[in-house]
């Protein structure tokens, strides 16, 4: 005979683990975050009220497209809570996502959030994780999150840039690639010396 102490407890496992890896439910209205302070908890700490202005809960970085000048043809601005502290807490942040024609947002993923997105222009193709602009003009997209800090790993340098690395025979059999490609494309994502 099972004792009902078993699933219970696997019910209690489960409820504290579906909590552990989303953003908390707000304490309160506000708690604009103090990020000159050196206390970091699930969050930023909260800014005392006296010294929270209007700019706290301002950013205009998303309005306009950004400058695209680097080999993958995008760019990401993101507006969380490092750039409005007034998100501290509330479990939301947006990122606006430029593309020049061929532009690519690599395969990544976020490991604190989920995300949706809209493409304010232009034509993209989206599969797995990534984005890549297959259209004649300019794509700009806003991606939404459930997180005030999503966090993002792109794929391609978290495998064949990590420190310390993932061994060129794991990356070879994984992909299915010989070792020689595998430090063809770690020689491509190293850092510019």
């Amino acid at each position: 005979m099972t004792s009902p102490a078993v699933p219970l407890s696997l019910l209690l496992l489960f409820a504290i683990l579906s909590n552990t890896f989303a953003d908390p439910d707000p304490l309160q209205d506000t708690c604009v975050a103090d990020l000159s302070s050196g206390v970091t908890i699930n969050g930023f700490v909260c800014k005392p009220s006296n010294n929270v202005s209007a700019n706290d809960f301002f950013f205009d970085g998303l309005k306009n497209p950004g400058l695209i000048n680097n080999s993958l043809g995008s760019l990401v601005t993101a507006a969380n809570v490092l750039k409005i502290p007034g998100l501290n807490t509330l479990g939301v942040s947006l990122a606006r996502v430029d593309y020049a024609p061929g532009g690519v947002n690599p395969p990544h993923t976020h490991p604190r959030a989920t995300e949706i997105v809209f493409v304010l222009e232009g034509e993209l193709e989206g599969l797995v994780h990534f984005q890549i602009n297959n259209g004649v003009g300019n794509a700009s997209v806003l991606a939404a999150f459930n997180s005030q800090l999503p966090g993002t790993q792109a794929i391609a340098l978290t495998l064949f840039a990590a420190s310390p690395p993932v061994p060129d025979n794991v990356l070879a059999k994984a992909f299915q690639i010989g070792t020689m490609e595998v430090d063809n494309i770690k020689s491509g994502l190293a850092p510019k010396k």
